[in-house]
């Protein structure tokens, strides 16, 4: 049976300047920024099967559809966070098939199929202190090796489908070398909170079966300005207000 948030225990967020209304836990993991600059990333194009890996409440999945209609599948392991996926798609209007389970023990509704896009924003830290949520020290610490998530992936695309990564900085060669196993055409774009900033974010894309060659962007400057002159640079306005792709 599945799980569920009590009504006390979550809130309603906006994103995309409004365009969609998404319910979240109020202590766990909490979808900010990341997922939509993963959506943003993505390559979708009217008609793509996408699938996310760990989609939490759904966030990511549904700032694609905002941007070009797209069939979205999730698959969440936390019951609880995929009963919000499925609320969170009723209230916006927005068609989603949430499978519950480990992608180490793939849904057979899911292993059977294969799609166009993939997206996942797995877990970032190896160190540290876990966290006494259960829910965020699920979402954010690394338990399952970044290289099974990658390959487990990939299966799941059609020839020339696309997979779609955020991660962070240091786990970026464990990701590249998961990948050239069975993709080509990695495309890196960097993610700086500020000009003078080092990234602490990294997209990551590639093509399966493809040959072509390994390419590092320009990074994606985010803010702009400092102190009370700080603010969105011009490009990550359009990505977080107006649901813009973003320029590899």
């Amino acid at each position: 049976m599945m799980s569920f948030f009590k009504k006390n225990e979550v809130s309603q967020d906006l994103f995309l300047d409004g365009q969609l209304s998404i319910f979240q836990p109020l202590n766990g993991y909490r979808a900010a920024t990341d997922p939509v600059l993963l959506a943003a990333a993505c390559p979708a194009i009217t008609g793509d099967e996408v699938m996310e890996f760990g989609c939490g409440v759904g966030t990511a999945s549904f700032c694609i559809f905002r941007r070009v209609s797209v069939s979205l599948t999730g698959l969440e392991i936390q019951e609880n966070y995929a009963s919000l996926a499925i609320k969170n798609g009723l209230i916006n209007k927005i068609p989603i098939h949430v499978e519950i389970g480990d992608f180490k023990k793939m849904p057979k509704n899911i292993k059977n199929r294969s799609f166009d896009q993939v997206i996942l924003n797995p877990p970032y830290y190896k160190t540290g202190t876990p966290s006494t949520n259960q829910g965020r020290n699920q979402s954010l610490r690394i338990i399952t090796p970044l290289s099974e998530w990658v390959s487990e992936a990939v299966k799941r695309l059609k020839p020339n489908g696309w997979i779609t990564i955020i991660n962070t900085p240091e786990n970026l060669i464990e990701i590249l070398i998961s990948l050239s196993k069975s993709t080509g055409d990695i495309q890196i774009k960097p993610l700086t909170s500020n000009p003078d900033k080092i990234a602490n974010r990294v997209i990551i894309r590639a093509k399966k079966s493809s040959k072509s060659i390994t390419k590092i962007y320009p990074p994606l400057i985010i803010h702009v300005g400092e102190g009370k002159t700080k603010k969105f640079s011009t490009e990550a306005e359009d990505i977080f207000r107006n649901g813009f792709p973003l320029t590899f």
